[in-house]
């Protein structure tokens, strides 16, 4: 019995010593594997860092709008006698466009002006009359009231007939006409919408932070979706004095020529300010910068010489603190220096010391036609 115990310990010692060495025999030779393995170099793109002159800007968006818009309407009621415009029509400022009738009032008028020289013969008459002692002072003054009432009520008629003549308050091209020939219009009708476009304005907001970086006559830029391609160059017109408490913002009124009259009021509009040049800063692409909860980092290569005398390009992860983004560029405040040779392209498979290559690529070069959705 204690010849079989004896035995199987033995055995046992045999078998889980077999078992550990084969285990050191293996993790040996992995070791050895992977110690006369290459290290590996991850391909990507760079760029070095050159100092360029900065010309920063606020973005801010709003809508295009009028200098000056109004929809036209009537203020009194009546029927539509006369229609002088059509829907898309350049007007100038005074000229008549809708007549209501108004035989009514012109008949009053007419007759109102026909009893005017007797009332004022009379008003004399009694006049000279009291300077004789013939007439009291008080039928002087209803002479005097009767004849000044009648010119009231003429002047009440032709303020009417001329309220029921409709013209232009400005110069400014029509819309849709909303009124028909014969059509009774009840007071306060839309009749029409008149804009000056000859100079459009964009109203928007800017955090009262950024208050001190505008003043009045300060250039920007437009862009509207309706015209991709092009930008409209304004000036800021108008500052509001008073900051909104509840948002901490400030409207600012921007002056934008439309000689060509493309602009038209309700488009959404975005708005570069410009801000003043600084010359000789770190600016690099966007898609080099690695944005992160704990800050934003670029990878910097250096050149590194291994024990056997071979060169190779290490990636070293730099904090940076960025500035205002223009397009594809970026501020860089601190963090990089003049001739610096970046990661631009490639960083997602990288950590810090990884070993890389340069490759030439064309992945982030802009389309000459962007797609449409």
């Amino acid at each position: 019995m204690k010849k079989w115990i004896a035995s199987a310990i033995i055995l046992a010692i045999v078998v889980f010593g077999s078992v550990i060495g084969f285990n050191m025999f293996k993790a040996q030779k992995i070791k050895e594997y992977l110690a006369s393995m290459p290290i590996p170099e991850f391909p990507v793109t760079a760029t070095t860092v050159k100092l360029e002159d900065w010309t920063p800007h606020l973005r801010a968006i709003g809508f295009i709008e009028p200098i000056q818009g109004v929809t036209i309407a009537n203020e009194v009621a009546g029927k539509v006698a006369k229609i002088n415009f059509e829907s898309g029509q350049k007007l100038e400022q005074g000229e008549p466009i809708v007549y209501l009738d108004s035989e009514v009032e012109k008949a009053n008028l007419k007759a109102a002006k026909a009893r005017l020289p007797a009332i004022y013969r009379n008003y004399t008459r009694i006049k000279a009359l009291f300077k004789r002692g013939s007439v009291s002072q008080g039928e002087v003054d209803d002479a005097e009231a009767e004849y000044y009432a009648l010119k009231g009520e003429i002047e009440g008629y032709e303020a009417t007939i001329a309220l029921r003549t409709i013209s232009a308050p400005f110069s400014g091209i029509t819309g849709l006409r909303n009124v028909f020939l014969g059509q009774y219009l009840a007071s306060g009708s839309d009749i029409v919408r008149l804009e000056d476009v000859s100079r459009m304005q964009m109203r928007f907001t800017i955090a009262q932070n950024d208050l001190k970086k505008v003043h009045l006559g300060q250039a920007m830029e437009v862009f509207v979706d309706a015209q991709p391609d092009t930008s409209f160059t304004g000036s800021i017109s108008a500052i509001e004095p008073a900051v909104n408490y509840q948002s901490g913002v400030v409207q600012i009124q921007a002056s934008i020529p439309n000689d060509e009259q493309i602009l038209r009021s309700g488009m959404f509009a975005k708005a570069n300010i410009i801000l003043p040049t600084v010359e000789k800063q770190v600016i690099i692409p966007s898609t080099a910068i690695n944005y992160t909860l704990y800050g934003e980092t670029v990878y910097v290569l250096t050149e590194q010489t291994t024990e056997d005398g071979k060169t190779f390009l290490q990636a070293k992860q730099q904090i940076v603190t960025l500035g205002k983004t223009k397009d594809d560029k970026v501020h860089v405040l601190s963090g990089l220096n003049e001739n610096d040779q970046i990661v631009t392209s490639g960083q997602i498979r990288l950590s810090n010391g990884s070993h890389v290559k340069i490759v030439e690529s064309d992945t982030l070069a802009a389309p000459s036609v962007l797609p449409s959705l």
